[in-house]
């Protein structure tokens, strides 16, 4: 009996299993920016604002903007504020959209 048709069988067995494992790889989905921005949380006021609008750009939940930007006062819809004016990017009122993500807002 001749061994050649079993091993091509193997080897083409194998082939189709790596190149299977390879496309499941591919197919991965890359992190959100959102889900990479929480992970580094920005101490402080907010100083890089392109990098903020980025982040708001990714439509956070309010736990993610807390975690990512947690000495930043997070004024809420419905929230009691003081009229205060601020100028140094300590203080956002967001914009929510139906699910409660941030879609925008302004500093105040």
């Amino acid at each position: 009996m001749d061994a050649r048709p079993l091993q091509r069988r193997t080897t083409m067995a194998a082939l189709v299993a790596v190149c299977l494992a390879l496309g499941a790889c591919a197919c991965r989905q890359p992190a959100s920016p959102v889900a990479e921005a929480v992970m580094a949380p920005v101490p402080g006021k907010v100083t890089d604002l392109t990098a903020f609008e980025r982040f708001i750009a990714g439509q956070p939940t309010p736990e993610q903007f807390r975690a990512r930007y947690p000495d930043v006062q997070l004024v809420l819809p419905g929230t009691i504020a003081t009229k205060e004016f601020r100028s140094d990017n300590s203080r956002y009122f967001p914009k929510l959209d139906a699910q409660g993500r941030i879609v925008g807002g302004s500093f105040m």
